[in-house]
């Protein structure tokens, strides 16, 4: 039994998954297992992770009967996770060294918390091009803002989790499924917290946003839209819930001229949420 799990779905990440596993086997902190579900891949990224797993016994391989989604294969990793807190991560992703035992000491000395993050680069093949600020205490109210927390680079403790019944795998929070979790999280009396560094590092095409479908968005916009009716907002924050749909009816030309200032603009809201 190791104190933390790591989960991690996999999806034809051949080409980066051993970089991802990189990260976790040079962690300064030393007591994980990884657990990896492979969710179909049509590449040969199962053999990668078979491969990997081969070279370090605290690696586990599980893979799904089919393609599931992220959410399913989460939930899949979760099933078998032997240790205290759950951490996350991506196989196309990096991250520091010491990410591990930063969030862990700080889950072991605040109780109070469940869950712990911090800030996320952003980088592709031409380097870095933005950083992700989240406050370091969200409210519930904030959240009808958009989620409060870098999900790949977060740890929660198992048993909340679990108790939350894991992740959501209805349509309705398909590939929302972390903003999903941490409404219901912060519905159900608990908190977390941002460390106020960069703990993570997400691999992200800058013309990502060109590919994510509209019905994603009508999910975000769900969320947040539940966040301003629990709080009882006022009128004028709906247009947080609105926002998602508007920019998912814009023009890619209009759209790419937001879209370039999205981090300064998301790091400024969510600081200055607070």
């Amino acid at each position: 039994m190791a104190t933390i799990s790591v989960l991690m779905g996999i999806y034809n990440c051949a080409s980066t998954l051993e970089e991802a596993v990189s990260c976790i086997c040079a962690q300064s902190y030393e007591d994980w297992e990884l657990i990896m579900c492979d969710d179909g891949s049509s590449d040969n990224t199962l053999e990668v992770a078979n491969h990997l797993a081969v070279q370090n016994n605290r690696i586990k391989v599980i893979c799904n009967a089919r393609n599931l989604g992220l959410s399913a294969t989460l939930n899949h990793c979760l099933s078998v996770a032997t240790g205290e807190f759950v951490a996350r991560m991506d196989g196309d992703d990096i991250c520091p060294c010491n990410r591990f035992q930063l969030e862990l000491n700080f889950l072991q000395r605040h109780p109070e918390y469940v869950l712990v993050s911090g800030w996320m680069e952003c980088y592709d093949a031409q380097g870095t091009y933005g950083t992700i600020r989240y406050c370091e205490t969200p409210q519930y109210e904030d959240f009808v803002r958009g989620s409060q927390f870098c999900h790949a680079g977060s740890m929660m403790r198992r048993d909340v989790l679990q108790e939350l019944g894991g992740y959501s795998s209805e349509s309705h929070a398909e590939r929302v499924e972390d903003y999903d979790l941490w409404v219901r999280l912060y519905a159900a009396g608990y908190k977390g917290y941002n460390l106020q560094q960069v703990v993570y590092s997400m691999r992200d095409d800058r013309n990502a946003y060109r590919r994510r479908k509209f019905k994603y968005r009508v999910n975000e916009s769900r969320v947040s839209y539940q966040v301003y009716k629990d709080c009882h907002l006022p009128f004028s924050n709906l247009r947080y819930p609105i926002l998602p749909i508007a920019k998912g009816l814009l023009p890619h030309w209009l759209y790419s001229i937001f879209h370039r200032k999205r981090l300064s603009v998301l790091s400024e809201a969510l600081l200055d949420s607070k």
